[in-house]
């Protein structure tokens, strides 16, 4: 902009110095100047004199100066801006081969943002992706790692790491885009747990059908905890302070028991003495066939493969995952603080 300017300026000097010294038409004022910066080599448009020659002469060098500062200018900017995206690719190169144990959420609208906020707020380590480059800009001025590509396309999915990550959500506004990602999740890594957005029960069946772990409607979901919030509000304002609750004091864990880790498999929860140690409380055990028991006894045995649903308060649940020793396969979440 500046080399711009000054070469603006030093052609208005020289028409005017051809116009009014040496009283040439500003046509030929303006065309002299431009030929001599120009440096095409033509000829004088009139006779010049030496005073006239010397002007010319300092035009010239003027000119060059000028001409050299904005050609120097531009290359340097293409050269920084070609190096600077090359960097840029580079190091999001390594942070997506970097990524380990992680959380994929597809689509950046208002769903994922939501599902972004909360990942945040656990500590959990994920990735964003999104096509569109609006969104990819949003998540990063809020500070998510993200990549811009075609969630639905398995090159997509192996640059982020869909090998090494335990979950993906696909939350994109199309119900085919999600199925679609669910399939090709679910080919590149069969292990991966799949929750899957669906706007009509019939893509609910489809994506369940198409290998998706959990499938939430907003509409059935949020129908339900209207109604949830209309004949019990108390039960639903303990159970939102448990699972989102900014301010809230117990939390809910799960922990998946592994027989080669855990000291307690094949013992009852009464001899395993999981309450009195840590003071957490088990809510429910998922066996591994799916079977949920809710309320535990304390004749329940503890089975491998079982996942323990407790609830109790941060450092509670960290004396519990302590106790149970290194059984889950990714590492207990920080609680969020109020």
């Amino acid at each position: 902009m500046a080399g711009a300017i000054a070469l603006g300026g030093v052609f208005l000097i020289g028409t005017l110095w051809y116009h009014l010294v040496e009283g040439w038409s500003l046509e030929d004022a303006a065309y002299m100047t431009v030929i001599t910066l120009a440096t095409v080599g033509y000829g004088e448009t009139h006779p010049l004199g030496n005073r006239g020659r010397l002007f010319t002469i300092a035009l010239i060098l003027l000119g060059v100066i000028n001409l050299g500062y904005i050609v120097n200018r531009f290359t340097e900017a293409v050269i920084q801006g070609y190096f600077q995206q090359g960097i840029r690719l580079q190091q999001q190169r390594r942070l997506m081969e970097s990524l380990l144990e992680h959380y994929i959420i597809c689509g950046f609208s208002r769903t994922g943002r939501q599902i972004a906020k909360e990942f945040r707020a656990e500590g959990v380590s994920f990735v964003v992706i999104d096509s569109e480059l609006e969104s990819v800009q949003r998540a990063q001025i809020e500070g998510y790692t993200v990549y811009q590509g075609d969630a639905t396309l398995d090159d997509t999915l192996l640059k982020v790491g869909i090998e090494r990550a335990i979950c993906i959500v696909a939350a994109l506004p199309s119900d085919a885009e999600n199925l679609y990602t669910v399939l090709s999740a679910k080919t590149l890594n069969p292990k991966i747990r799949a929750i899957a957005r669906a706007s009509t029960e019939e893509a609910l069946q489809k994506l369940q059908r198409g290998g998706a772990d959990a499938v939430i409607s907003p509409y059935i979901t949020g129908g339900r905890r209207m109604a949830a919030a209309a004949l019990r509000p108390q039960v639903l304002d303990f159970v939102d302070g448990i699972l989102t609750g900014a301010d809230r004091q117990l939390y809910m864990e799960e922990f998946l028991l592994d027989p080669a880790l855990c000291p307690f498999v094949g013992q009852t929860l009464q001899r395993a003495k999981l309450r009195s140690q840590t003071g957490a409380l088990v809510l429910a055990i998922r066996r591994n066939d799916g079977t949920l028991i809710g309320g535990p006894t304390g004749e329940t045995v503890l089975m491998p493969g079982d996942t323990l649903i407790c609830m109790g308060t941060a450092e509670q649940l960290r004396d519990l995952n302590q106790l149970l020793g290194p059984i889950r396969s990714q590492k207990l979440r920080k609680p969020r603080n109020g």
